[in-house]
């Protein structure tokens, strides 16, 4: 949940030791997570969690990205790093979650634990990260792992709506279509919340390993009480490698192998999701090409499958041509289009004045970052905040483009709250009409 006891900001001595090793590790990762305060970056089973707290880099406003990655450079600098493993992931690493407005009250983290398990192409390893007060010397203490939690039911979250409940956000939508067919703006991306109130601590782990089990596919994610399951890669740099996913068109999954394949076909052949899924690249492409030498992207969209959804989306891939870190593309890209619209600025200013609410962290970015500026991020959808008194806020939004329908694109919402209703033990949304 949002950290309330949090550590000091660091100061500008700030000096941490750092030894990663290998391990023989069997076991899942989520079950070893704090259920109070899980850290958790995970894909298909492997990934890396956090236990504990070192210290946290914490910004505001439109320099937080800037802020955030200029103090990570300065920590960084000062380490002592002993990486025997050499895997993304490890040696010294801070989990990020940054909010998505450059007013919103949000606050954006980096978050460096005590002790990060992590797990990648058959090989597992433990990180100790201790700070260091100069006059120190003592060995690093031997790491004692947690034992893995017991496994246990999903909670009992009853969900209401939030800000811009259904027949408000139909109304929002209608009046974005009716500004796109005025010309003010090509697309612009309209979200709205659910509300609900956890009751039990150790509910929040038993939710991460539902949508890990439900969703193996994505993103899985926990960073300062921000939880989700996230389809879409912001960007992911690996020694000078560049890469991202772009994801923008939706439709639902079909009832029977029949119907999935067609409205699969019929997803891939709309010109409506082309054209908002054109802009969603296109937008990428132009925020990431002036950092790259060379830059590719699959050559048409492709169909994305999941439990509950297809997507269009398209995969860039490129060479890093100026030194860029992860925050620094993060910075760069956000927020794409895919999130906010075309033109970026207007469509920003109709998201604040249509949906009405702050949107915090939901639809920003969410990763980690390591010691040489390497890292994975994804955008923060199919998400959840959940804050220190068990408050609960979902969100889900939408593309809205010239021939957007209101009752299509709310039908659509309720599709993308799906994971995390269930995950917190809600019933899923009843399927669409066809």
């Amino acid at each position: 949940m949002t950290r309330t006891d949090a550590a000091a900001p660091p100061a500008a001595d700030t000096r941490l030791r750092v030894r990663t090793v290998a391990v023989d590790e069997t076991a899942p990762l989520v079950p070893r997570l704090d259920p109070r305060h899980p850290l958790l970056w995970m894909r298909r089973g492997e990934g890396i969690i956090g236990l504990g707290e070192v210290l946290r880099i914490e910004t505001h406003g439109p320099n937080r990205v800037a802020d955030a990655a200029r103090e990570w450079r300065r920590v960084t600098g000062l380490a002592d790093v002993d990486d025997r493993v050499g895997l993304p992931g490890s040696g010294l690493v801070a989990f990020g979650a940054i909010a998505f407005a450059d007013e919103s009250a949000a606050t954006s983290v980096l978050v460096v634990p005590e002790i990060v398990l992590g797990r990648r192409d058959g090989r597992a390893w433990v990180t100790r990260i201790e700070l260091v007060d100069g006059a120190s010397a003592a060995p690093t203490a031997p790491v004692e792992l947690p034992a893995p939690a017991p496994k246990r039911d999903v909670p009992r979250v009853r969900f209401a709506p939030g800000a811009l409940p259904p027949e408000a956000y139909t109304d929002a939508v209608a009046e974005a279509v009716r500004r796109i067919d005025d010309g003010r703006f090509e697309k612009v991306v309209l979200a709205r919340e659910i509300v609900g109130t956890l009751h039990e601590d150790a509910g929040l782990r038993a939710a991460l390993a539902k949508l890990a089990d439900d969703y193996p596919d994505t993103w899985v994610f926990a960073v300062d009480g921000l939880i989700g399951a996230s389809p879409e890669t912001l960007v992911r740099v690996d020694h000078g490698t560049v890469s991202a996913r772009v994801l923008a068109g939706t439709a639902s999954r079909g009832q029977d192998a029949a119907s999935d394949r067609d409205r699969a076909a019929r997803l891939a052949a709309s010109h409506k999701d082309l054209a908002e899924h054109a802009l969603a690249v296109e937008s990428a492409v132009a925020t990431l090409a002036p950092h790259t030498a060379r830059l590719d992207a699959s050559p048409e969209p492709f169909t994305l499958q999941l439990p509950n959804l297809w997507h269009l989306a398209t995969d860039l891939k490129g060479t890093l041509g100026d030194g860029s870190s992860a925050l620094d593309l993060v910075r760069a890209v956000h927020p794409t289009a895919a999130v906010a619209g075309t033109p970026r600025n207007v469509a920003l200013a109709a998201i604040t004045e249509l949906e009405g609410f702050d949107r915090g962290r939901y639809a920003g970015p969410v990763g980690w970052v390591d010691a040489d500026g390497d890292g994975e991020w994804a955008i923060a959808l199919r998400c959840a905040q959940v804050s220190t008194d068990g408050t609960v806020r979902a969100y889900a939004g939408c593309g809205i483009v010239h021939d957007s329908v209101p009752v299509d694109e709310l039908a659509e919402t309720d599709m993308k709250f799906r994971p995390i209703v269930e995950a917190f033990g809600a019933p899923p949304p009843s399927p669409p009409v066809p």
